[in-house]
């Protein structure tokens, strides 16, 4: 997969590609995430990406011209286009296992106060990773990229996302590690029994109650 971000503030991404999971993922090829910055494309002379925004208002607006060339730079018949925005559809995890089918991401981080209503006619989807506002779209693009990229063969054990919470429209089961008893908080002891078939039933019924005690929402989904 690759995934190209646009961005003009391609410095916030130097610790993202650079750590952990992302940076092992991209030493093994099985992605390439590269950062551009918007301003480059600008036809300004002072590189300037955002005006003021016409019929008045605070804030300053992103142009058309420097992204539009940037997405046609970048575009070819395998890309899909995503704005990062507030208004887009909501982020969640089915979203994130469709896009690893794709091959070509290209992610638009808006800024300042938004971005001219034009560039929407570039994107193929408009994403939100929730009801809030941020200062720009690097964070939700590095969301975005950070789970799509968990999710690609061989990143990381397919177990290891298979049992992540909001699969099955459930919550992830509790987990311990040593030691045994921590300040009389002691680990179930199903979990040391080696019993296989017992081990499941319970981390299936915990992750059933901390669903219906924290996210009721999501087991209506399958009423």
């Amino acid at each position: 997969m690759k995934i190209d971000i646009l961005t003009i503030f391609p410095e916030m991404f130097d610790g993202f590609k650079n750590t952990s999971i992302i940076k092992r993922a991209i030493e093994k090829e099985k992605v390439i995430i590269d950062i551009h910055d918007i301003r480059k494309y600008s036809k300004d002379p002072h590189k300037r990406v955002d005006d003021y925004g016409y019929g008045g208002g605070k804030g300053m607006v992103l142009m058309p011209q420097p992204i539009f060339d940037a997405v046609d730079d970048l575009k070819t018949e395998n890309s899909k286009v995503i704005l990062m925005t507030p208004q887009g559809f909501k982020y969640n995890q089915k979203l994130a296992y469709d896009l690893t089918n794709e091959k070509h991401l290209i992610l638009i981080c808006g800024h300042y106060e938004g971005f001219d209503e034009r560039i929407r006619t570039l994107a193929d989807m408009e994403i939100s990773i929730g009801d809030y506002v941020l200062t720009g779209g690097e964070l939700p693009s590095m969301v975005i990229a950070d789970s799509v990229v968990r999710l690609l063969d061989g990143v990381i054990e397919k177990q290891s996302h298979e049992n992540d919470s909001f699969n099955n429209n459930l919550l992830d089961y509790p987990v311990y590690t040593k030691p045994l008893d921590f300040r009389g908080m002691k680990v179930p002891e199903v979990l040391t029994s080696g019993h296989h078939a017992n081990i499941e039933k319970f981390r299936h019924e915990e992750a059933l109650k901390k669903t219906k005690m924290r996210r009721p929402d999501l087991l209506e989904r399958d009423e």
